[in-house]
């Protein structure tokens, strides 16, 4: 008989098909055996009875285990009542593998037990609708600035030069050099737009921070658009298109998914641009108005920042930090000198930061005495430099983290889930 996927099975109503996939649970009534077969694409409930497929193979079926691996033939046919609105009713069944013991029960298990065992809990209905949803966001992002003409420019892993200082960054020893496991692809992009106008990038990026938030990884994707000719108003825009974008996708092509994690579609449904924007002087004002008695020019952190979100229906650009807590490579706004042109997006419902970016400095002068300000190397950057010397413009660009995105889309509440294998202060294992 022919193979097909799940995810196909509506096109074979009536006829007999193979499938190949693993028990996700089984149970019996009487002497008909119920087995729920996923196999990567869906599942669907096989009927195995007696009279279709002999004793002895119910026998065998009667003593399958968790995650057993099997082989199914058998016809397919609609039932309103199944899951996916169709089950199979088995004429064979071939086990490759009786998994015995299999150790993520149908129970509560806490959160280091579930990471000890993340290659198997990657199987559960939840984290792989998660991760459905995490592969459609990527194909979203792409498929937006591949349809704007943007060009896909790698960025190296392993740099020399630090864009936002070494304190955070993973030191390694490069041939008898330092070197560094990126945090971010951007200074890459800069000398990208100089060639192609606007590009892009997507990867990994490391940051040695010794937090233990819900809000923190050692090691997550980013992706990090970059525009010549572009000022902070422009990226503003592009990001908040982008952002609205990716959740229509995600609700069009996954609510399924959305619907296993529960997820409050109306909430995602109200995410259309334009995002409501403030400055950073005017969230001040509103974290004060809520009783926080916060000092003008610091940072926000994550409870500043689920303050702010928490007060607006669709995700909050800020903009316009003091230029004090932000990077050497950020414009200093013409209008006030104590600010840079810059901008956070920060998601709704307590998710935070999603988005950070910038105008970017064009003027090599005051990008060399701002390397120097920082106590950075300035002979890591001369190549950065050059972006200055030889055909500068003034140009911007952003980074959105993959897994806070993720997670906010998926309602989740910590960045591990959002991740294939997540990799926390205390945890390179699996």
């Amino acid at each position: 008989m022919r193979q097909v996927y799940l995810s196909q099975i509506a096109e074979y109503e009536g006829q007999g098909v193979t499938i190949k996939g693993w028990l996700q649970n089984r149970r019996a009534v009487g002497k008909l055996q119920f087995l729920m077969v996923r196999d990567g694409t869906g599942v669907i409930q096989v009927v195995v009875s007696e009279a279709e497929v002999g004793k002895d193979v119910l026998e065998i079926v009667d003593h399958l285990g968790q995650e057993s691996s099997l082989i199914v033939t058998g016809t397919v046919r609609g039932d309103r009542r199944a899951p996916g609105g169709f089950e199979m009713t088995a004429t064979g069944v071939e086990v490759i593998q009786n998994a015995q013991g299999y150790p993520i029960t149908p129970k509560e298990h806490k959160s280091p037990f579930l990471l000890d065992h993340r290659h198997l809990w990657l199987r559960s209905s939840k984290q792989r609708a998660i991760l459905k949803i995490r592969a459609e966001v990527i194909r979203a992002l792409r498929d937006f600035f591949d349809s704007r003409e943007f060009t896909l420019l790698d960025a190296p892993i392993l740099s020399g030069a630090a864009c936002e200082g070494t304190s955070t960054l993973f030191g390694t020893e490069y041939f008898g050099e330092k070197a560094y496991l990126t945090q971010s692809g951007q200074l890459y992009q800069e000398a990208g737009i100089m060639a192609f106008g606007k590009v892009y990038c997507f990867g990994p990026t490391f940051r040695a921070e010794k937090s233990k938030t819900r809000r923190h990884l050692t090691e997550f994707w980013m992706l990090e658009p970059e525009v010549a000719y572009a000022d902070l108003d422009d990226i503003m825009v592009l990001a908040e298109e982008m952002v609205a974008a990716v959740v229509s996708r995600v609700l069009e092509t996954r609510r399924q998914d959305l619907d296993i994690l529960g997820r409050d579609t109306a909430a995602l449904e109200r995410v259309t641009a334009p995002f409501p924007r403030i400055t950073y002087t005017e969230a001040v004002e509103r974290l004060r108005a809520a009783g926080h008695d916060f000092e003008w020019g610091r940072d926000f952190g994550g409870d500043e920042e689920t303050v702010l979100a928490s007060q607006f229906e669709k995700p909050v650009m800020v903009h316009r930090y003091p230029l004090e807590c932000k990077a050497f490579y950020m414009t200093q706004d013409p209008e006030d000198e104590r600010l840079a042109l810059c901008v956070d997006v920060l998601a709704p419902e307590g998710y935070g930061e999603i988005i950070g970016g910038s105008q970017r400095l064009d003027d090599l002068a005051t990008l060399e005495d701002r390397i120097a300000k920082h106590d950075l190397p300035k002979e890591a950057f001369e190549w950065y430099l050059d972006l200055r010397r030889y055909g500068t413009v003034p140009h911007s660009g952003y980074g959105i983290g993959l897994e806070r995105t993720v997670a906010w889309i998926c309602g989740i509440k910590h960045l591990r889930e959002a991740i294939p294998f997540p990799r926390l202060i205390n945890r390179l294992y699996p």
